[in-house]
């Protein structure tokens, strides 16, 4: 049987989407590069007057939108696709307009991701909670497109608190433990509606290891409590994304990081985990601390316009097998494509698939 294959999240958005997000397509490429990033391109409304403007032609215009994304990913061989994550400006707020206690009026000055950059950030100024589940429509909207499973990511307890400012909760533990549980709402509603594969992104695992074992892998299954059997527990923990395609020197997690909370993922309840490995190469090693979790391998860089031969590709991924068994081996891009055009997308896709089917 060849590799399977999965995408990560983001996709690039169709020309039709109503909403822009924060890869900053429509910027020239000088202003994406002295960009603060994924949680500084935001304004206070501006998602909401998106909407309003496109009115009774916004979800027409998202159901065209998911369609041509999941046609790309599934022409190009990807077993798994996403639904590209079309209708968020920005992966964690999109959830974070949900949460009762948030407030994207009080705004708060913050440094995150170990200070790689400041931004305003919206403010946690009460308890917690779901106000409305909405990702099971999503799911529902992108299924219908493709007999392929479908898979939806929805942003972590720990990468959420790390995404926005605390005036509320004195306790870093309590917080992602309200955080979880306001998750796993959403997380249930999916697997209800369907869902198969539900992705819980935490990259902030790989920032910060020790918050991580502390208190960060508890709240993980809180997010995940409940969920059938058959439904495939996912995380994404990816080391370091740039403002930019083609950008050099952008921050990085430690690569000890991996290492370090491999033996803490093998234990979880967590079926597949989603580890980068392109943009920066692991010892490979490190695969042979997952005895029982399927590693979900970044094969395909982000952040680089250079497509990816086949043969290399391949190459990389018969290096990973001689640390892993090859039916607890996936083969994805690092993270999310939506720096790319969608030329670019489907380009690296096709190796990725033919490569994964070669092997």
């Amino acid at each position: 049987m060849p590799l399977q294959t999965t995408t990560i999240g983001a996709y690039p958005k169709p020309e039709c989407t109503p909403v822009r997000d924060w890869f900053l397509a429509h910027m020239s490429e000088e202003e994406r590069k002295a960009s603060a990033g994924l949680l500084d391109n935001w304004a206070p409304g501006e998602y909401e007057r998106a909407l309003e403007s496109a009115g009774d032609k916004a979800e027409p215009l998202f159901l065209e939108a998911t369609k041509e994304i999941i046609e790309d990913q599934v022409g190009a061989g990807v077993d798994i696709p996403t639904d590209g994550e079309v209708r968020r400006e920005n992966y964690i707020f999109y959830q974070c307009r949900r949460l009762g206690g948030v407030s994207f009026e009080q705004v708060t000055h913050k440094s995150v991701r170990q200070g790689a950059f400041e931004a305003d950030l919206p403010t946690i100024v009460g308890p917690i909670t779901l106000t409305a589940t909405r990702l099971a429509d999503d799911w529902k909207a992108a299924q219908q497109f493709t007999s392929n499973p479908v898979k939806i990511t929805i942003p972590g307890p720990l990468t959420v608190s790390d995404s926005i400012a605390n005036d509320h909760y004195d306790c870093p533990k309590t917080m992602g433990a309200d955080l979880a549980d306001a998750l796993n709402e959403e997380v249930r509603a999916l697997a209800d509606a369907g869902c198969k594969y539900i992705q819980v992104d935490e990259p902030v695992f790989a920032r910060k290891p020790k918050e991580a074992l502390e208190y960060g892998f508890e709240n993980l299954e809180r997010t995940f409590h409940g969920l059938p059997k058959d439904v495939k527990r996912v995380v994404h923990m990816c080391c370091g994304y740039p403002n930019a395609l083609d950008a050099e020197d952008y921050m990085k997690a430690d690569a000890q990081s991996y290492f370090d909370i491999a033996s803490a993922i093998d234990a979880s309840s967590i079926d597949q985990v989603s580890i980068e490995d392109a943009h920066r190469h692991n010892d490979l090693s490190l695969l042979e601390n997952f005895k029982n979790t399927t590693v979900i391998l970044g094969v395909i860089a982000i952040a680089k316009s250079q497509i990816e031969s086949v043969d290399e590709v391949r190459d990389r991924l018969k290096s990973a097998l001689e640390h892993i068994d090859a039916e607890r081996l996936i083969a994805a891009p690092d993270c999310g494509l939506g720096f790319m055009t969608r030329e670019m997308a489907v380009a690296k896709l096709n190796a990725l698939s033919q490569a994964a089917k070669s092997v």
